[in-house]
Formats: structure tokens, sequence, C-alpha cells
């Protein structure tokens, strides 16, 4: 672990600036209404619909242009866990860029598209956003002239190598997309630094942004220790976790760690109900109602009592990594810098992900816990980043150390409090046998509905995986796996 990552740091000063810098975002839950409990159910049902159509429509439609009836088919009404209700109405104003979805007894919920930031749900009272949003410029090299990896030329082996039973790697390919139930959009298989193989579904392509819903937990590590080894950020995985809220007098909140959060071990006591059954939808489930209610979800995160000791038990919540984000952008502001382009500028440009939408919510905060979307290359990219230890190689070449020394080995060591030894740092892990037929060593960024980048240093593979899936996904990871790691005689 270097320096960087160990030392500890006096840290007060800056973040009570930046909770300054940082207020207009600390906006009030929307207003209630005088509408009943079910009528507030059916509004965030709709409020997640709104979404999904609005960056069906104009994040995705970036590289793969549907019509709004057909994004509604195939996103969302195809998938019971929605619970797309019969009377909804739905439509999209192409001159305001918004989408809303109405229907009886309560009121219509908009999601408004702005650009470089997407699509965010408008909670009551709001017309717009409350930040000006921005346009983030793309500065890396132009991909069809440079070399891969941050480049798009010589991407692939060819001639594959000796040791790759190509006639199996294909079958493995074919089957994996045969597999209709999955509804697989996108699969790339890298071996060896560069690709081995691919399938998209059709309309889709190798820079179609998808949502990767849950991915974006491990893009939130990625950005905090790409801060920390920039210098942006000086805090040690063992000091407290600079959120200036915890740290009042009598507070136990000051005793989290910045690893607690990074293992989701904080112990915040953060509800998680999760979504197809009689409680998902309502105010109650803290987990999920970032996603439908259009709240702000930074102080949402923050603004938790614990219920147990930090670093005691490894429990799945939005909290953890939405405060990571929230002391990330705390810095970049506290520095002067502009933060709605700070992902891009500080890992994405430096890798050649170029399709990257990290979508935010009214005020500006990254909902990165899930409204981010990324291309089957960007993930690529970013799953090769995490095989080289966080070292890129440069287009002059050269190298580039993103991610402190030490910290992919942190992000992929199982956490304390993970009895089943199934997590790490904002990243799964296969230590405890989740995926029967991958490597122990292997770990991936996850998100909701089969979306995955895995990495497995022992067979120097990553295997990107999208597309929305109701099945038994990780059965079917699990198989996909098997079968490519079968096809390379190691």
């Amino acid at each position: 672990m270097s320096a960087r990552l160990g030392v500890r740091h006096r840290y007060w000063t800056m973040f009570a600036a930046a909770v300054a810098l940082l207020a207009p975002g600390c906006a009030p839950e929307p207003a209630e209404s005088d509408e009943d409990d079910a009528a507030h159910e059916r509004g965030h049902i709709a409020g997640m619909a709104a979404h999904h159509i609005c960056s069906g429509v104009f994040v995705v439609g970036r590289d793969y242009e549907r019509s709004v009836d057909e994004v509604v088919a195939q996103d969302i009404r195809r998938f019971d866990i929605f619970d797309w209700q019969d009377d909804f109405e739905y439509a999209v104003n192409f001159e305001t860029r918004t989408a809303s979805v109405s229907g009886d007894g309560f009121r219509a919920r908009f999601a408004e598209y702005n650009g470089d930031q997407g699509c965010t749900i408008l909670p009551a009272g709001l017309e717009n956003v409350t930040y000006e949003p921005r346009v983030v410029e793309r500065r890396s090299p132009d991909p069809e002239v440079t070399e891969w990896p941050t480049g798009d030329v010589a991407a692939y082996h060819d001639p594959p190598p000796p040791e790759v039973d190509v006639a199996a790697l294909e079958a493995a390919l074919d089957w994996t997309m045969a597999q209709s139930e999955h509804n697989t959009r996108a699969l790339v298989v890298i071996y060896a630094g560069k690709i081995l193989g691919e399938r998209y579904a059709p309309g889709f392509t190798r820079n179609t942004p998808q949502i990767s819903w849950s991915q974006g937990k491990s893009v939130a590590a990625a950005l905090l220790g790409a801060a920390i080894e920039a210098g942006h950020l000086e805090v040690g995985l063992d000091d407290p976790a600079p959120v200036p809220e915890w740290h009042g007098e009598g507070d136990p909140r000051r005793e989290i760690r910045l690893r607690d959060v990074l293992n989701m071990s904080s112990g915040l006591d953060f509800l998680n109900l999760g979504l197809g059954n009689e409680d998902s939808w309502r105010h109650g489930n803290e987990h999920f109602r970032i996603y439908f209610e259009g709240i702000d979800v930074f102080e949402h995160a923050i603004d938790q009592p614990m219920d147990r000791a930090p670093g005691e038990i490894f429990r799945y919540r939005n909290s953890d990594p939405l405060t990571v984000n929230r002391i990330v952008r705390q810095a970049v502001e506290a520095r002067g810098e502009d933060w709605l382009t700070y992902p891009q500028r500080i890992l994405f440009d430096r890798i050649g992900a170029r399709n990257f939408v990290l979508e935010t919510d009214a005020w500006g905060n990254f909902i990165i816990t899930g409204y981010d979307y990324g291309s089957a290359w960007d993930w690529t990219r970013f799953g090769l980043l995490h095989l080289w230890d966080g070292v890129w190689p440069t287009p002059d070449g050269g190298s580039d150390r993103i991610l402190p020394e030490g910290w992919v080995d942190f992000v992929s060591t199982p956490a304390p409090g993970a009895e089943e030894r199934e997590y790490g740092g904002l990243f799964w892990l296969n230590r405890g046998g989740s995926l029967p037929r991958a490597p122990e060593d292997a770990y991936w960024s996850a998100g909701f509905m089969g979306q995955y980048t895995v990495i497995i240093p022992s067979h120097d593979l990553v295997v990107v995986r999208l597309g929305p899936s109701p099945g038994d996904i990780n059965a079917y990871l699990s198989d996909i796996i098997g079968e490519v790691t079968a096809a390379i005689d190691r």
C-alpha cells in the first residue's frame, strides 16, 4: 500500500470550506401532497419509467436511435420488476427534451435530458435542474489513429494466440447470445490485453452507452482512488471518512473509516427493500428511492443514523458509494474545479473511455450507484485499468499511474465484514465461490439485471457483458466465464 493511501491527514479546513461550496445541493425533501400512499407508489413507478424513457431515447440514442414505443417495449414493459401499470400514458417532448408518464390518481412524473449529464427525474416543484449543465469534452486522442488501448487501432488479436481454441471460443460467444431470455446486448472478451471476441445484439454497437446500474459503484471507487493519486484528496483508508456532518461531538459516525465506506460496512441504517415486493416503491425503501423519487441523493446518503458498528458487517447499501462520491465532490470543489467534468478528466479521458454518461439528481450529484451509462468498450478499458494494477499504457509508449499503488489489491480483497468473502472495495469477489465455474481470483463490477465487467488476473482476462436480464444471471455469468476460460489452454 502506498504512503499516500496509508497516511493520516488533517482534512478539517478543506472539507469545512467544501460544505459551504456545496450548500446549494442541500435541498429539502419533495413537498408532501394530498395523494394517498397508493398514489405515491404509482407516482414512484412512473418516475422511474419516465427516467428510463428519457435515457433510452436521449442517452442510448446517442448511438442507437429507437422510437419511444420501442424504448418502452424493450426497456420497461417486458420486465415485471418495473411494475408498469396498464393505465399509464407516456410522451416525449423533443423540443424540451423531457419524458413524462401519467396515470389516474397521481401527478405526472417528468424526466429531463441535460446533455452530458443525461436524464434527471424532476422532483415536485421544479421545472428544471437547479445547476447549470456542462458540456463534457472528450479529450482522448482520436481513436481512429491511436493505438489500442487508448485508441481503437489494432484492438484485436490478429491472429489469435496459439493457446486459444478459436472454435470453442466462438461457440461460447454464440451460446451466450443464443440465451435469448437473458437479453444480452453486448459481450466482449479481452485476453492478453486485446480483444479476442465480441458480440452485439441488433442495433447495439461497441460504442452504445447502456445503463450499467451498480457497475457505477466501482467507478465511484476508481474516482476516489484517482483523486487520491492525483493529490486532490489527501486521506488514507484508515482515516475517519471526511464527512463533516459525521464529526459532531458525540456522533458515533465519526468512527467510520474511509475503508469501511468502501467496504460497504459503514454501519449506516439505510434500508434496502429491493424491487419486486409490496414495499419496493415506498418512501421507506431508502436504497431504491434515489432511482424513482427525485431527491438530493448525497444528502439522503449521509443523513442516516448508525445501527451497526463500522466494519462489523457488509451490507449492500447505496449510502456508502454515494458517500464516497460526495467526498470526492467536496474535495474537487474545494479546489475550485468543476465537478461535472471531473470524472472525464481524471479518469475516462486517460483510458480512452469516450461514451460514459454519469447522470445526476436535480442538484448535480451523480447518481453513480445506478444511473450511469457506459459502452462495452468503455467498460473493457475500465476492466483493463484494474487488470493492469491501475497503470495505463500511454500512446507515446509511456505509462500513467491512475490509481494508487496497492489500490487494486485493496478493492479485490474481501471486506472483513463480508462473511462469504464475496465483497471487497466496491467490487464483488469470487473468493467464496459464488461463480463456481470462474477462477477464485475473479472480481467484478456488477449492476442490476446482469451488467458485468469481470477481471480475472490469473487468466489475463476481462469479460464485459451488458443488457437487461430478468433471469438467474449469476448462473449465466458463471457459465459464460467457464466456457471462455475452457477455450484458452493455460
